[in-house]
């Protein structure tokens, strides 16, 4: 009767310090490092054993009974470093060292130390065994105890045959079925622990995909938008072409009709003076079918580019003898400026060049009033890392009304313009610097900006010096 109560008692001890621990656990060593919870649960077990040795029962004045091998058994069902057993079952027996040095603790160490080497290898087969867990649990259980009589037995200081008649018929079954219910505890602890785990696992991977959604969510609104858009900007790009076009469509053939109709009675210099507009409208109207097939050539990847030997200068003096007449029209002045440091020829495509800088500078005597318009050639080495080439940098410069800050990027998008209303103060198709955006990457270089509203722009188109010529 006496072993029943003491081993209770040593099983509420138990189960006391299993539920402490598991608290200890979850708010402090679930946070800390896994070698750290290692090594924790290590001294928890070792102290659960010292703690069943000191609420054992106390036979004589050496000798002790009680539940000191049961974390050994837990050790076996949960740790997966199988001589962590060893070092728990060495432990436990060292605490049974602190009642006194005597021939039953020194019995005790040896026990516990040979236990812990049988749960080193009990926890080995356990985790290559096919054996369903309950099974497992049980053959771990029964083979501790039985084990654990036999040593004392042996190694104890009462005889065998006493030991065997008197005393482990009540102690070896009331520590089975005490450590198996202990056990079963324990699992259905961990049970409900590693549920926890899931739920707060599950909950973080549900936060994580919320977040997921929201961003995708706000990914999509604004495609959306883009898209919307886009799609307003073909509206108003429509709109604009049918009239951009139908104006110079308009004048030829005015123009032609009154020639045709009026030929016999109108004056050579008359005639001569519509056959002039005829062909400036014909050329507008060129000009714009033209933007717009090189904007499907260039989306569809069918733009082709011949690479050449061209002069730098003559390239400059071209464009600038293009838009000599315009700009003093308007009142514009046109400077031309050459960087010493400018290379005489390069290796490009003359006539995507040219319709670059053309597309650049009618922008800037498009949107200038009154100053002046500035195209500079010079040089730049890059800054990239692995890139030690040099550009060549045509800048077109103008003193004009300047683009906002905010619409630097969709300046380029085709189809759009600054101002994106139909009845544009300025008129224009909106294809002019997305078609140009889209040469300068087809020769390998690119366009800048830099211009803030009412305080005019300048635009740099940069051209690598280092291309190989074809042969």
């Amino acid at each position: 009767m006496q072993f029943s109560k003491m081993f209770v008692l040593n099983m509420g001890m138990l189960i006391t310090l299993a539920y402490l621990a598991s608290v200890f656990y979850k708010y402090i060593v679930i946070r800390t490092s896994t070698r750290f919870k290692q090594w924790s649960s290590v001294l928890v077990l070792i102290f659960a054993g010292w703690v069943s040795t000191v609420f054992g029962f106390q036979l004589t004045d050496e000798v002790i009974f009680d539940l000191r091998f049961v974390p050994l058994i837990i050790a076996v069902l949960t740790f997966r470093q199988s001589y962590s057993l060893v070092i728990i079952g060495i432990g436990i027996g060292l605490l049974r060292l602190t009642f006194g040095i005597n021939e039953a603790t020194l019995a005790g160490l040896g026990n516990m130390a040979i236990l812990g080497v049988l749960c080193a290898g009990l926890n080995i087969w356990m985790r290559r065994s096919d054996y369903r867990l309950v099974i497992k649990v049980v053959l771990v259980t029964v083979i501790v105890n039985v084990v654990n009589s036999v040593n004392i037995a042996l190694l104890g200081v009462f005889p065998p045959t006493y030991f065997f008649a008197h005393i482990m018929p009540y102690t070896l079954p009331l520590g089975i079925v005490l450590s198996l219910i202990f056990a079963f505890i324990l699992r259905d602890f961990q049970n409900e622990q590693n549920r926890i785990l899931l739920i707060q696992s599950t909950n973080r991977l549900l936060s994580v995909q919320k977040e997921e959604l929201q961003k995708a969510q706000i990914v999509l609104e604004e495609r959306a938008k883009q898209l919307m858009l886009a799609s307003q900007y073909k509206s108003e790009f429509l709109a604009n072409m049918s009239h951009e076009l139908r104006t110079p469509l308009n004048s030829v053939i005015n123009f032609a009709q009154m020639i045709s109709e009026n030929s016999d009675t109108m004056e050579q210099e008359d005639i001569v003076r519509f056959a002039t507009m005829i062909d400036h409208s014909g050329q507008e109207l060129l000009t714009l079918i033209n933007d717009i097939l090189d904007l499907s050539k260039v989306e569809a990847g069918r733009l082709e580019i011949a690479f050449e030997e061209i002069s730098v200068m003559q390239l400059a003096e071209d464009v600038m003898s293009h838009f000599q007449l315009v700009a003093e029209k308007k009142g514009i002045q046109l400077f031309m400026h050459k960087n010493p440091n400018a290379p005489e020829t390069m290796w490009s495509d003359s006539q995507r060049v040219q319709q670059i800088l053309r597309n650049l500078m009618s922008n800037a005597i498009k949107f200038t009033h009154k100053g002046a318009v500035q195209l500079t050639v010079s040089t730049e080495k890059s800054d990239e890392p692995g890139n030690l080439g040099k550009w060549l940098v045509f800048s077109v410069k103008d003193t004009g009304i300047g683009i906002p800050e905010d619409k630097h990027h969709s300046i380029f998008e085709a189809f759009q313009q600054a101002d994106g209303s139909i009845s544009r103060q300025f008129g224009g198709t909106g294809l002019g610097l997305s078609i140009s955006r889209d040469l300068a990457r087809l020769l390998d270089g690119s366009i800048q900006l830099e211009s803030a509203e009412g305080k005019g722009s300048t635009f740099r188109l940069y051209l690598p010096l280092n291309h190989e010529k074809m042969s």
